[in-house]
């Protein structure tokens, strides 16, 4: 009688224990999802663009000369951090000057020869 007992008790743990893995892995899965993507320091994709090519980072800074081209319908700013600038180019609206921002771009090379990078521009592809 005291076994039977003691494998029900044993169950109703494993029960519970799967229960509350569970929970703890949908709670880690509901939460990783809201963390923030990390930011990346213009100088980094200045210094080594090659290495950026066709992938979406996210930047954040103070927006600068924005530029607005309508026979080409084309409209870029400058986005500065303390570590550096880049020009972005977007077909949204463009920021007001000196606000600060955080955008997502697409890096694209025109070229890659030697691992040496021509023709680098930033796309925007999201802007908060």
């Amino acid at each position: 009688m005291k076994q039977r007992e003691m494998q029900r008790q044993a169950q109703r743990s494993s029960k519970c224990l799967g229960r509350n893995l569970l929970v703890a892995w949908a709670v880690g899965v509901l939460l990783g999802g809201c963390s923030a993507t990390s930011v990346s320091p213009i100088s980094q994709l200045n210094a080594s663009p090659a290495n950026f090519d066709g992938k979406e980072v996210m930047l954040r800074g103070v927006a600068k000369d924005v530029t607005r081209m309508p026979l080409l319908n084309l409209k870029s700013y400058v986005l500065k951090d303390d570590s550096g600038e880049a020009t972005i180019l977007t077909e949204r609206e463009l920021p007001k000057m000196n606000e600060e921002i955080r955008v997502k771009v697409k890096v694209r090379n025109f070229a890659i020869i030697n691992g040496e990078s021509l023709g680098t521009t930033f796309v925007e592809v999201e802007r908060h």
